[in-house]
């Protein structure tokens, strides 16, 4: 018959094999990761020290948190890597059982026609996606109620945009996910900040602002958009973590890096594809709330991972 003692020995060597066995199952989910994504072998020690906690962490607050799904953002500037942060997240936690959509808020970026139908009306460089006003964010709130909602093998269509033709993936070419749904994952270089003071919007930061929005009225109906229906998406997440960019200096380097991946990857005929000087004018438009987020998200992110010029990791 076995003692209380004994039980409890048993327990913790169960418990110590289980734990052993599954963070060797996720190292080598890592290594297979870096591998298909062609990163450099520094990411596996990143990946083990910053991320591997941070999947523990999502997984206690879902044994204790209802209902489901539980909702993840992911903020971080261009080229940050937030998207592979959120790739590698929905790996780990899928191999652990658990039913993961992982979203980008370039997703939800409306069509070139409609963009330039903003462009039209309310001023001409809404033409570009990327900041707020060029999301449909009623789509997006309607895509997290349906996710919230979905029962066993009902069928979900995620909306997708090709940034090589800077254009809406038409329906069929759409990924699809069967509920019910575990966790949701968002990813954006401005899920969760809050909107800028008037004051704030006073001067122009940069060229882009000084020549073409020199009365202020673009940078002004952004911020009023981020105001509006993008502060009830962010409201819905239940936790929030930072890349945080070392300085908005870093990002066009980043960003042409993104670009030339993108270039390798773009089919024949692609026309969204940037050269350097119409990377230097883009980012332009992110300039603003990318500092913006620098300076404040830092206080109200649940986890923030600064990161150096080299772009390695390092928990706070």
């Amino acid at each position: 018959m076995n003692t209380p003692n004994s039980v409890r020995r048993i327990n913790f060597c169960l418990c110590f094999f289980l734990t052993v066995n599954l963070h060797t199952m996720y190292q080598q989910l890592i290594k297979d990761f870096i591998q298909q994504e062609h990163l450099p072998s520094s990411y596996l020690l990143d990946a083990t020290q910053c991320f591997l906690p941070l999947v523990h962490d999502i997984q206690a607050q879902l044994q204790s948190t209802s209902p489901r799904p539980f909702f993840v953002g992911i903020n971080g500037a261009q080229g940050t890597g937030k998207s592979t942060m959120a790739k590698l997240l929905s790996s780990l936690l899928t191999s652990s059982g658990y039913n993961v959509a992982n979203l980008s808020i370039d997703d939800f970026y409306y069509s070139k026609a409609k963009r330039q139908e903003m462009a039209d009306r309310v001023h001409p460089l809404f033409a570009s996606r990327g900041v707020p006003g060029t999301h449909d964010v009623d789509l997006a709130l309607r895509l997290l109620e349906q996710l919230s909602a979905a029962g066993p093998e009902q069928q979900i269509t995620l909306p997708g945009f090709d940034k090589s033709r800077d254009d809406c993936r038409p329906i069929d070419a759409c990924e699809q996910l069967s509920g019910p749904i575990d966790i949701v994952i968002l990813e954006g270089w401005f899920i969760g900040v809050k909107p800028q003071t008037a004051d704030e919007l006073t001067q122009a930061i940069n060229d882009l602002e000084k020549t073409e929005d020199s009365d202020g009225r673009w940078r002004t109906h952004v911020n009023q958009q981020l105001a509006g229906a993008y502060q009830s998406l962010f409201g819905k997440l239940n936790m929030l973590l930072m890349l945080q960019a070392p300085g908005f200096e870093a990002v066009l380097q980043w960003r042409s890096l993104q670009e030339e991946k993108l270039r390798k990857h773009a089919e024949d005929g692609a026309s969204g594809l940037m050269d350097r000087s119409a990377i230097e004018r883009f980012i332009q438009h992110f300039e603003r709330l990318t500092r913006h987020c620098l300076e404040t998200l830092p206080d109200s992110a649940d986890r923030v991972f600064r990161l150096d010029s080299d772009h390695r990791i390092h928990s706070s």
